[in-house]
């Protein structure tokens, strides 16, 4: 729990020059866009679409978009999967080549994902198909954020870690923002029918040449000097120990504690974009198109914040920045959801920019935090799968879960004590993390090397 900055080596020489910097930034954040753009896309897709085109009727329309965030739930149960095969093999081989694997897995699914046909023409083999090319996104995800913050970390300086590396955090939204234009402008130029029968397809088809364009600037990518280094030394040694089973043997606490760390940012965020959108168009029938333009600033405010608030984790530290994001989504939707209920779009958008903004404060810091829990030859694996299981329980069921409360009760207040909840398991994992603002990954290998057990560096 110290404030201290174990293993701080000042002027360490591992990163790379800026030129490089920029580089693998741009190259990582452009990846980053394409892979979010096509994962939050579905889940755009499954409020809007595919309750109705991939299931049967119900009595509810709540039914039947539950049933789509149910498939919406399997890319996430999906992601600690590929997280361990890509993390495996991405401490083995470098983060790059899985970089180039994942992208390509990604767009083939979301490109067949807009060739399927619904359940009026093939029953219950279109939610089956739809099921599994939402795994291999889903999977593919699993390997796509390790590989693209560890890029940009472990090439970053010490001091301003937290900043670079919460670039490729900020292309999140920004994929999230381009699908949702792309989205409204469909829905807005065409017929309720025909963004039904066909323009939906469209947003997916786009992923085939934004894939294109992602996978040659990933090709432009080089690896970190300290990676290299790293499996240098593996091979001089014939050291084969790194993988999921030697990271929760050695560094079970970074483990855990990442996992804690995600559980109210992941909740938070997926009832800020995506129940939010059930919530006004089921409780109030709010225009889609007006919400979907909203979601737009609201994306483009949170592309902005992220960097700004990963440059104030290496001025003031991570757990505080941190902890004021865990605390502040505990009373979020206490506020957020009365002025849902004005129905006033300008409120409406500040209540989400508030969400957003209270989001950014946890997810700006988690790629410096967590690349600063594990030592090199086993950062993937060990960033990759603290990121990723937490999703299972946390992503994944945020939008079942607040869908159903919903019904059930007929009142947000549920969905509230929801959240804060999850916020109140994330403000026990910081109080509980080490500070690491600072840190050498350099002295950190160091360390690992030379003790042979997490203990030697406890404060």
């Amino acid at each position: 729990m110290s404030a201290a900055t174990p293993g701080h080596v000042p002027g360490s020489t591992h990163e790379s020059p800026p030129s490089a910097l920029r580089r693998v930034v741009a190259a990582s954040m452009a990846g980053t866009v394409v892979e979010w753009y096509e994962f939050f896309l579905y889940a755009t897709a499954a409020t809007l679409v595919f309750g109705a085109m991939f299931f049967p009727e119900s009595g509810s329309e709540l039914d039947a978009i539950i049933a789509a965030f149910v498939t919406y739930a399997v890319g996430f149960v999906a992601r600690p999967l590929g997280g361990i095969v890509f993390g495996h093999f991405g401490d083995k081989v470098g983060r790059k080549k899985l970089l180039q694997l994942s992208i390509v897995l990604i767009g083939a699914a979301t490109f067949l994902m807009g060739c399927l046909p619904g359940f009026d023409s093939i029953g219950y083999w279109a939610p089956f198909l739809l099921v599994t090319l939402r795994f291999i996104q889903g999977f593919a995800i699993g390997g796509e954020w390790g590989g693209a913050v560890l890029l940009v970390a472990e090439h970053s300086p010490d001091a301003k870690r937290g900043f670079w590396a919460s670039w490729p955090q900020a292309g999140v939204p920004a994929g999230n923002m381009l699908a949702t234009i792309v989205l409204w402008v469909m829905s807005g130029v065409l017929s309720d029918e025909a963004f039904l029968a066909w323009g939906w397809r469209v947003a997916f088809w786009l992923s085939a040449v934004i894939v294109i364009v992602g996978y040659y600037i990933r090709t432009r990518v080089s690896e970190a000097p300290i990676f290299l280094e790293a499996r240098r030394q593996a091979e001089e040694a014939k050291d084969s120990a790194y993988g999921v089973l030697e990271v929760f043997r050695r560094y079970p606490r970074g483990v855990f504690t990442a996992m804690g760390l995600r559980v109210a940012e992941n909740i938070l965020y997926y009832v800020v974009v995506t129940f939010s959108i059930t919530y006004l168009k089921t409780v109030h029938d709010f225009d889609v198109t007006t919400l979907l333009g909203l979601l737009i600033l609201a994306h483009a405010f949170h592309f902005g914040v992220i960097p700004f608030y990963g440059s104030l984790s290496d001025r003031f530290g991570r757990r505080p920045v941190y902890m004021a994001g865990a605390v502040l989504a505990a009373v979020w939707a206490f506020v957020a959801f009365p002025m849902f209920d004005t129905r006033n779009p300008v409120i409406i958008l500040a209540a989400v920019m508030l969400g957003l903004a209270i989001h950014g404060l946890m997810y700006a810091g988690q790629p410096a935090i967590m690349a600063e829990m594990f030592p090199t030859r086993m950062r993937y694996s060990g960033v990759s799968l603290g990121y990723q299981v937490t999703s299972i329980f946390a992503g994944s069921l945020a939008p079942i879960i607040a869908a159903t409360l919903l019904k059930d009760f007929g009142h947000w207040l549920p969905v509230a004590l929801y959240i804060a909840a999850a916020a109140l398991v994330t403000m026990v994992a910081v109080y509980f993390a080490r500070e690491t603002k600072g840190s050498s990954l350099r002295e950190l290998d160091r360390l690992d090397a030379a003790a042979g057990s997490p203990r030697a560096l406890v404060d």
